[in-house]
């Protein structure tokens, strides 16, 4: 089956004038402090590309809480509608957590009354420990890494409208899981969930992740594109950790760089590559929008599922 037959395939140009009504609801400073490592973001961006994916997460908002009261006249009770989840998916490297981050902001301002919070799935990674005791370390970030009964049972909760919800945090400058500190998740009216992971269909599962959400974005491009950013993320990571002993890039970043971009070119190859190929890129067709990324991070096409 062709997936892109199961789209709209919209130029930058199309897209951006099904919606020329809005008004960024942040500064450029603003969205400079929630881009992600070497990403590459404008308000143009905002303005073309994210007013427009707004208005459309507000229609499908709309419908859902539509759905929500008409069952519930059907069953003569009132309950108060779950949280409307979004799914924000994609490679390493390729801007899906700054695409995360973006939407929370413009659907806090834009709706000021909801509750919009945000998680990154690498929160349910298994700890370094855990996946050294499976003999899964060199698979970190592939399904099987991730505690996905802990990820189901955090998302089924959620929409249950379960409150103080703890979900473990994730260090980047440790490269895993802080020990016994959690993040609080109370209430949310959108919650939106970003991760590698979150569209794929993990094995002997009956649910999943996906099945949670009621919205789901796939940021996307070519595969050399994105190692060619996630190099210069690595050495971006490497500046930073230079003077913390503490941070997991510290020894390389303090070694021959030759060798430090070497390692980085084989985790690559070994591990994003192959995750992406195999178990990210099958995903793509299960997502409501596909914001697809060209050089310098433009954004020039956006897919629209049919149904």
């Amino acid at each position: 089956m062709d997936e892109r037959t199961n789209y709209y395939h919209l130029t930058r140009d199309e897209w951006r004038s099904f919606y020329r009504n809005g008004i960024a609801p942040l500064s450029d400073t603003e969205l400079q402090q929630i881009k992600g490592f070497n990403d590459q973001i404008s308000l143009q961006d905002v303005q073309e590309i994210y007013i427009p994916l707004t208005h459309l997460i507000h229609i499908y908002m709309k419908e859902y809480d539509s759905l929500h009261l008409s069952k519930g006249l059907f069953m003569q009770e009132f309950a108060p509608p779950a949280p409307f989840i979004i799914g924000v998916a994609g490679s390493v490297a390729v801007g899906k957590s700054t695409t995360a981050r973006l939407l929370q902001m413009m659907l806090s301002r834009t709706f000021k009354r909801r509750n919009v919070q945000l998680i990154t799935t690498d929160g349910f990674l298994y700890p370094t420990d855990e996946l050294i005791k499976r003999d899964i370390l060199d698979k970190k970030g592939f399904p099987e890494s991730y505690d996905m009964e802990r990820l189901l049972n955090f998302l089924n909760a959620v929409k249950n409208g379960e409150d103080d919800l703890k979900i473990p945090k994730y260090s980047h400058e440790i490269y895993d899981i802080i020990p016994d500190e959690f993040e609080l998740i109370t209430q949310p009216d959108i919650l939106i969930v970003e991760g590698i992971n979150v569209l794929q269909l993990p094995a002997n599962q009956q649910i999943y992740v996906s099945d949670f959400f009621d919205f789901s974005v796939f940021v996307d491009a070519e595969p050399d594109l994105i190692e060619s950013w996630y190099l210069e993320r690595f050495e971006a990571l490497l500046n930073l950790a230079k003077d913390d002993k503490t941070n997991y890039y510290y020894e390389y970043a303090n070694g021959p760089r030759d060798a430090a971009l070497g390692f980085a070119k084989k985790i690559w190859q070994d591990v994003n590559l192959k995750n992406l190929e195999q178990f990210i890129l099958p995903t793509r067709s299960r997502a409501d929008v596909v914001i697809h990324k060209t050089n310098n991070h433009t954004i020039d096409e956006i897919s629209l599922r049919k149904f």
